[in-house]
């Protein structure tokens, strides 16, 4: 993809439980006895990090507001950072498909997770409740998860692969790093699954704060400038209301179709829009028409970002969004 991205916003968050070092980029950081995780951005390395904790030396590939996934090219300095690690974790679902690239160059051995697979809307997904495959990938046989059916390079139709923006995938994601970082370093184990368990009990209040807004808000319709919120978004019990040629479009980095963006403005214009949720890190001209409708009309504007902020971890980041949500809505 070619999206046009913009000037990171600028945000300001404090929080006692902001943590350092997922946002290492030195593919010779770590000690050796450490296990050796590759997150594809700071949103899975952050994550990593909250399971591994002290253990793990966690290396993010994408750390800047200023960078896109969906278009990063990947240097052979990235491709040393894969070939030294012991786990993968990526987003997939067509997403970081750099990371695929990545992993067939470097020949790594290393397990491979991919978080698409963890949501109950990825395709063919058995559920939560069936036993998972732990097995170590080796040599190119590792597991490209979603790639096998789908090339790992292409957007599987249908599918919305933001999922790190679905907190409840990101739960079962933390216990399967757990598993893995047990399986890899089982003198460890039992703290890698508490770690995973005070993670999950996080992500449970962030849910109940979702909860929250759908018991006053259930219904309520909202525009959206790119489906990138939209699992946040559907957890509490907001309508997406933006025609889908439109968001498509901007997520494509293509021109919306003059139809769309009509069919955009009057949607904003009907009165019926609580909030419009906009992606920081990318836009264009049409972005900023609809934005500039919504402030006309004196509706609210949300920016969302793809990467967790500086200073943030992943639960204090997604936290503050549903937050930020929940006190536009009640305004």
């Amino acid at each position: 993809m070619n999206r046009r991205t913009l000037a990171p916003l600028v945000l300001v968050a404090t929080s006692a439980l902001a943590l350092a070092g997922c946002a290492s980029t030195a593919p010779d950081a770590g000690t050796d006895d450490a296990v050796q995780v590759v997150a594809s951005t700071n949103v899975y390395g952050s994550i990593a990090e909250a399971i591994g904790g002290d253990l793990v030396d966690v290396t993010a590939v994408i750390t800047s507001l200023s960078q896109d996934p969906h278009s990063y090219e990947a240097s052979a300095r990235d491709q040393l950072t894969v070939s030294r690690a012991d786990l993968i974790v990526a987003n997939g679902g067509g997403y970081d498909a750099f990371m695929d690239d990545l992993i067939d160059a470097s020949g790594t051995d290393a397990v491979v997770l991919s978080a698409v697979t963890f949501s109950h809307d990825y395709p063919d997904n058995a559920g939560h409740d069936a036993e998972p495959d732990h097995d170590h990938a080796e040599g190119d046989d590792h597991e490209h998860d979603d790639a096998e059916d789908h090339d790992g390079h292409d957007h599987i139709e249908g599918f919305n692969e933001h999922v790190w923006y679905d907190p409840h995938t990101m739960a079962h994601l933390a216990e399967d790093i757990a598993h893995e970082l047990g399986a890899l370093d089982p003198g460890n184990a039992s703290t890698y699954e508490a770690n995973a368990a005070e993670f999950t009990a996080g992500i449970d209040e962030i849910e109940a704060a979702l909860d929250d807004i759908a018991a006053g808000h259930q219904g309520t319709q909202i525009f959206v400038t790119e489906p990138v919120p939209l699992y946040l978004t559907e957890a509490a019990g907001l309508v997406n209301a933006t025609p889908e040629a439109f968001s498509e479009a901007v997520e494509e980095g293509q021109d919306v179709p003059p139809v769309s963006l009509l069919e955009a403005l009057r949607t904003i214009e009907s009165g019926d829009i609580a909030v419009l949720i906009a992606n920081a890190q990318t836009g264009g001209a049409e972005t900023s028409q609809v934005i500039d409708a919504a402030t006309a009309q004196e509706i609210p504007v949300l920016e969302f970002t793809e990467l967790v902020p500086e200073g943030e971890t992943y639960l204090t980041w997604m936290g503050q969004n549903v937050a930020d949500l929940a006190g536009t809505l009640s305004r």
